[in-house]
């Protein structure tokens, strides 16, 4: 069987041929799908495995980042996108596709509808930041994305990556069943305890990344298409041991998603 995801493109989404080259570089086969046409024959959802928002801007971040593009997932293909989920699927939002999928409530999904419980605010410096940050997979996490991963280096480049919950029951109910997912750390693997730069954006617990209960359903700011080649990271000319053909540590987390997809579904 051969895995077929559907990259989200469209309406300022901008990193959807880089994560669509990640997933065929993954050995699935990846095709990129207007809004417009998903929202006109929902029913082509029914043909793939994995549905992904990329990262970029879409709407140009009007009202606040991937509201818009939220509200017409979550009212146009809200019954859809739900019935996807059940059937087993995985869903995958990048920087702005992780804005996107906590404000029309696709994540984390606490309750098992779609229903807004956290959101990624501007973040704590006031800029925009652009830059590599080190992250650490979260004991216990049960992201099927992350499966055999510790330590990764990838960039973020956002202006309101700040991941924050409503209370402190959604955030004690994520800790409890695994659904944290990545945290920012030192580069020694140290807790960032929210120091910037290691938190490029202030979130609470260091929060990177999550995952909804079952782990098939995750969001991050950092960008793992941002590092599938060596080459792509800016210190790969200091280990001249290392192949600079090899790939990058982000790569793993679109094969993870593939080889979950060809064993369970």
């Amino acid at each position: 069987m051969r895995v077929r995801v559907l990259v989200l493109t469209g309406f300022g989404i901008n990193c959807d041929y880089e994560t669509a080259f990640a997933f065929k570089k993954a050995g699935a086969a990846a095709e990129r799908i207007h809004l417009n046409d998903i929202l006109e024959t929902p029913r082509m959802l029914d043909d793939y495995h994995i549905f992904v928002v990329p990262g970029g801007f879409s709407f140009g971040d009007d009202i606040a980042s991937g509201k818009i593009l939220a509200n017409r997932l979550r009212y146009r293909l809200g019954i859809e996108l739900t019935a996807f989920v059940e059937s087993g699927k995985l869903v995958l939002g990048v920087c702005n596709g992780f804005q996107v999928l906590t404000k029309m409530g696709m994540l984390p999904r606490t309750k098992g509808r779609l229903e807004q419980e956290t959101t990624l605010v501007w973040n704590d410096s006031g800029r925009f930041e652009d830059r590599w940050v080190s992250l650490r997979v979260a004991a216990q996490t049960a992201c099927v994305w992350l499966q055999g991963l510790d330590r990764l280096e990838l960039p973020v480049r956002h202006g309101e990556g700040k991941f924050i919950a409503r209370d402190a029951t959604v955030m004690e109910d994520m800790e409890r069943r695994g659904m944290i997912a990545l945290k920012y750390v030192t580069r020694d693997g140290e807790p960032a305890r929210g120091k910037y730069p290691d938190n490029p954006n202030g979130s609470i617990n260091d929060i990177a990344g999550i995952c909804d209960p079952s782990g098939r359903i995750f969001g991050l700011m950092p960008h793992p298409e941002g590092h599938i080649v060596r080459t792509q990271h800016p210190r790969w000319t200091r280990d001249l041991s290392v192949d600079p053909s090899s790939d990058g540590i982000g790569l793993e987390i679109f094969r993870n998603a593939v080889r979950y997809v060809e064993q369970n579904l």
